[in-house]
């Protein structure tokens, strides 16, 4: 099927699109946001707008009308639902199904009434009355609705209930209160200060207090345990996890938050800081813009908070009341109230800010390696550069390992990586030659020094960085042996721990910490586990080639040809050692018979003036 047609710019942009949550808005070419989305995985879906030919009409005109396209990555699917349904109302989209009077989702309603009712609905009404969602799973809203009324025996007849008639006896009494889910205030079995209060731990569980409904459905899967009564006790369990996983408030859609602003900060120790502006109305998210900045002289986050504020104000005509930050800005803004979350649902938000603020690095720097492949090498060599302490970019870099059971085979490897990546075809295995048992030390010491004699007496070039897999001991002998050599000073040396990932370095007690995600600590132990796998793939060849060579191996005389035909013929090892003289001769004649039957009894000659003796050379 022929696929649509999208600018160079809308390509590039699909392209490097986050695998993530989120809520994507297509523009048309005045600007006007014409549809919004959400998707599980961002990048696929919108790519499947361009991919194909659609069935419906509607849709292939959509396509044809996108001009542009932005996006806001969040944490979870049902994040994006929510914010997807706030933004719809807010924007209204031509090609989007609006979703009118808030009917798309389900609400719980707490009416204002002299005896208030607790109900799920899908139509609010201003009469007064508290509504607390919307849910996006209906069947968590019944949930929690039925646990209510068995916290709370609330009424649930529509009845008006007035004081006078409560006081005239005009009401009579329901099955409700029979079976005990009502506590019949219509009669004055419970007056309005007792079922008010009712009310208000009710309104605590459905603004997200849920401690006390999961306390009382704690103790009574405890109790009905105890009772052997375990069908009973499972399905509270159920109701409880049901409760657990869906009756949080949502991250983005919050009805105890109006219009505020949200500064989010990415700042990853780098010289790039990226600062993500949000503006949230009536509770969802109307405007995302991130900016980016460089440090020139040790900005703090407080400082560029400051001057994002008033980039924002300036370009954007933004008015700011409230204001959520990670932390306090430098400048003092009258009239303005700044708020550090520490929890609940603004700190949620200001998470969603800093998740889009770290979005926007992401993507810039793939848009950055797709035009300049050469980009990620050098941006990675100047991290490298900075963290190992190095005078010049570490372009060639090469690490050390020994291998050896018990001091049996001792071996080291050599793995080099160049620009970041390895280099293969200089590996190099080195087997032990002057080193008597199990000394790491002074292996690394012996390999590093023929390695560099070697490569200086050939004229070739030298690494920038040496990375020896051990602590402080094999990176003193790695250090003893650039000494010996006049190479310390010329090539820099550090050494990788591997329980802690602790980097050292030459007279350092010490250790660097290098930051768990950091791109130099990742190029480091693939290095690490380069060399581990070299040289662990060379022992084992080593061990299991001393292993099968067999006593025919041994002995003097007898070639590759002769020892296939005798195993051949015999099927073993044993069975050509029990061999007497005649049957080796059938096989091989008379005179390398004479030579192998005399390896295997060397006490006595055999018969024979053609026979010599000869014994195994071990």
């Amino acid at each position: 099927m022929p696929k649509h047609r999208k600018s160079h710019e809308l390509e590039e942009k699909i392209s490097i699109l986050p695998s993530t949550p989120g809520v994507y808005m297509y523009y048309d070419a005045e600007g006007t946001v014409i549809y919004i989305g959400k998707a599980k995985n961002i990048k696929r879906r919108v790519s499947s707008y361009f991919n194909r030919t659609h069935d419906s009409l509607r849709t292939n005109l959509l396509v044809r009308a996108i001009a542009d396209m932005k996006y806001i990555v969040v944490p979870t699917e049902q994040d994006a639902l929510n914010l997807e349904n706030s933004m719809i109302k807010e924007y209204k989209p031509r090609y989007n199904v609006l979703l009118k009077d808030d009917k798309s989702y389900p609400w719980i309603v707490v009416t204002n009434e002299f005896f208030p009712r607790v109900f799920m609905t899908r139509q609010r009404i201003r009469d007064g009355s508290k509504y607390y969602g919307p849910y996006t799973d209906t069947g968590s809203a019944r949930a929690v609705l039925d646990l209510i009324r068995e916290l709370y025996p609330l009424r649930s007849c529509r009845g008006v209930i007035t004081p006078e008639g409560v006081a005239s006896g005009k009401y009579r009494l329901c099955l409700d209160y029979h079976i005990k889910r009502c506590c019949g205030p219509c009669t004055g079995h419970v007056d309005e200060v007792a079922y008010r209060r009712h009310i208000e731990r009710v309104k605590d569980i459905l603004r997200g207090d849920m401690s006390e409904l999961l306390d009382h459905l704690r103790k009574e899967m405890e109790e009905l345990s105890s009772q052997l009564r375990f069908e009973e006790a499972q399905t509270v369990k159920e109701r409880y996890q049901l409760v657990e996983r869906y009756c949080a408030k949502s991250v983005i859609v919050s009805q105890t938050i109006g219009d505020i602003d949200v500064f989010g900060v990415w700042d990853d120790g780098g010289d790039e800081v990226f600062v993500n502006y949000m503006h949230m109305h009536r509770g969802a998210v109307v405007r995302s813009v991130t900016l980016q900045y460089r440090r020139s002289m040790d900005e703090t986050v407080a400082q560029l908070l400051s001057y994002a504020m008033a980039e924002v104000e300036r370009e954007l005509g933004a008015v700011y009341d409230e204001v959520i930050v990670p932390e306090m800005p430098d400048v003092d803004m009258p009239g303005v109230t700044f708020i550090v979350p520490q929890r609940g649902d603004k700190s949620k938000i200001l998470e969603v800010s800093e998740r889009n603020a770290r979005q926007h690095k992401i993507d810039m720097l793939k848009h950055m390696e797709r035009n300049d492949p050469e980009q990620r090498t050098d941006r990675l060599l100047e991290r490298m550069k900075a963290d190992f302490r190095l005078s010049e970019l570490p372009r060639h870099i090469e690490c050390f390992d020994n291998s050896n059971i018990q001091g049996t085979n001792p071996v080291a490897s050599c793995v080099v990586f160049r620009d970041g990546k390895p280099s293969k075809k200089d590996y190099r295995h080195f087997n032990i030659k002057t080193v008597e048992g199990p000394d790491d030390f002074a292996s690394m010491k012996e390999v590093l020094t023929r390695r560099y004699t070697r490569l200086v007496n050939e004229g070739q070039g030298l690494p920038q960085l040496i990375v020896v897999d051990g602590g402080k001991g094999q990176l003193s002998s790695a250090v003893e042996a650039l000494d010996e050599m006049g190479l310390r000073g010329t090539i820099a040396v550090v050494g990788i721990a591997k329980r802690l990932e602790e980097i050292y370095f030459p007279g350092d007690s010490v250790p660097l910490y290098i930051d768990k995600n950091s791109e130099s600590l990742r190029v480091v132990q693939h290095l690490r586990d380069e060399a581990h796998r070299f040289g662990i793939t060379h022992h084992r060849n080593r061990r299991s080639r001393s292993q099968t060579v067999s006593a025919l191996d041994s002995i003097k005389g007898i070639g590759e040809k002769t020892r296939q035909s005798l195993l051949t013929h015999f099927k073993s090892l044993k069975r050509v050692r029990e061999a007497d003289l005649d049957d080796l001769a059938s096989v091989i004649g008379p005179s390398k018979a004479s030579i192998v039957y005399n390896a295997f009894h060397p006490e006595g000659d055999a018969d024979g003036d053609n026979y010599e003796n000869v014994n195994i050379n071990s």
